[in-house]
């Protein structure tokens, strides 16, 4: 029986004729390799090297361990997106497929969509040497958890801006380098990798500014810069989608604010001006206008303040333990909610920020001492006492009686060794 002859195999990835880089085509390589046969795949682009097959994506992922053993990938997911924020950074440490999945905006929209994410406090201080640095406390261990160093531009820096957008960014922006003088410098934290990024600088270089969020997206204005003798006019826009700033309206009168607050989708700036006049404006972002306002809730207005589900709130009182409550319908500060338990006015004591925390407001004081107040209920209350509204969920051990906080001021040893800079909640 006669054999039957097979023409040569060929590599599916390479042939082992010798070609020449610049051919257009494997018909020419017979002019440089004589007596070389054309490959049987002439649309094969041939090499001297044959190249290792590369797996199809789906085989890799076939050959993948799982993320938990015995189970597959999504529900594995179901039970890691179930882990406190507080263990994330050990389930990381796990294997490459788990840090990468932690790493991931997949893993944390899960969480947020499923209502599972959590919202820690962060708090910016400045410690008596001047120089800055920041804690993260987690509300459901009671815990200060540690947290990545600040960057060195902002480790002495004065003046600068805090905010948060997609609710897990925490920017860092503008202010004074105690040697390089005003910045436009831009750096936001990621509450998700854990780590610090950069962001487009500002347009103006500005410090002691005013700020806020709307929409998502970040608005600056007035304020100081170096070389100029006049507070600022100038206000600008960062649009995280578009990862740009852009300028808007000028304010009507430059000025320094102190205190700032959107409410009812507009934004009251209060401030100094060029010749320390007390002055009041209002952006409509809809129609980028300005404003003046000399209404009852700006006469009334402290710091701190904050709006939450629609109403008004600041803080009555130095030690931040009776809050008032802005009542539209009379355009006055009618409304408290007392707490009944005052710490006296010292320095350490005094409340810091005035941020909303998982529907409720939450009060952070300069010694670190955090405060609840479940503000949902007053209005049931019809005029009984607030007092059970209240919680503390940190420095339980810190608190003193009146007599003692009068003493220890007195025999000088309650000095503030620190004081909170800016406080602002974020979600993971």
């Amino acid at each position: 029986m006669d054999r039957v002859l097979h023409p040569p195999l060929v590599d599916s990835t390479a042939c082992l004729c010798r070609v020449d880089t610049g051919l257009k085509t494997v018909a020419g390589v017979s002019r440089y390799v004589p007596g070389t046969k054309l490959c049987l795949r002439p649309d094969i682009k041939p090499s001297i090297h044959p190249t290792r097959n590369k797996p199809a994506r789906s085989d890799r992922s076939s050959n993948q361990s799982p993320l938990l053993p015995g189970l597959p990938d999504d529900l594995a997911i179901a039970c890691l997106i179930r882990v406190q924020r507080a263990e994330h950074r050990k389930l990381r440490l796990v294997c490459k497929r788990w840090h990468h999945l932690l790493a991931s905006n997949f893993f944390y929209s899960l969480r947020k969509n499923l209502g599972i994410a959590e919202e820690w406090i962060y708090v910016v201080k400045r410690d008596r040497d001047g120089k800055i640095s920041w804690h993260a406390f987690d509300p459901v261990y009671q815990v200060w958890q540690p947290l990545p160093p600040v960057p060195k531009e902002y480790s002495g820096a004065l003046g600068f801006g805090c905010a948060v957008l997609s609710g897990c960014h925490l920017y860092m922006f503008g202010g004074r380098d105690p040697l390089k003088g005003s910045m436009r410098r831009v750096i936001f934290y990621n509450a998700r990798t854990n780590k610090w990024n950069r962001a487009p600088d500002m347009l103006r270089r500005r410090q002691f500014f005013g700020t806020c969020v709307i929409n998502n997206c970040l608005y600056v204005a007035g304020g100081e810069s170096e070389g100029v003798h006049q507070c600022l006019r100038s206000a600008e826009v960062y649009d995280p989608n578009k990862n740009r700033w852009s300028f808007i309206s000028d304010m009507s009168t430059g000025m320094v604010p102190f205190i700032g607050v959107v409410y009812e989708g507009k934004w009251f700036l209060k401030g100094l001006g060029s010749h320390r006049q007390v002055l009041s404006e209002a952006y409509q972002p809809e129609t980028d206008s300005w404003y003046p306002v000399y209404d009852g809730m700006v006469s009334g207005w402290r710091n701190p303040s904050t709006s939450l589900n629609g109403q008004l709130y600041a803080l009555d009182c130095k030690d931040g333990c009776k809050l008032r409550v802005y009542d539209e319908a009379t355009d006055s500060w009618s409304k408290r909610i007392d707490s009944k338990m005052h710490l006296g006015n010292s320095r350490a004591m005094e409340a810091a920020a005035l941020v909303p925390l998982n529907g409720k407001l939450c009060i952070i004081r300069n010694n670190m001492s955090i405060s609840l107040v479940d503000v949902s209920k007053f209005e049931g209350l019809k005029g009984s006492s607030a007092e059970h509204l209240w919680e503390t969920i940190a420095g339980k051990g810190q608190f003193k009686t009146l007599v003692t906080n009068l003493w220890s001021s007195l025999a000088g040893r309650n000095r503030l060794k620190s004081h909170i800079v800016h406080c602002q909640v974020l979600q993971a």
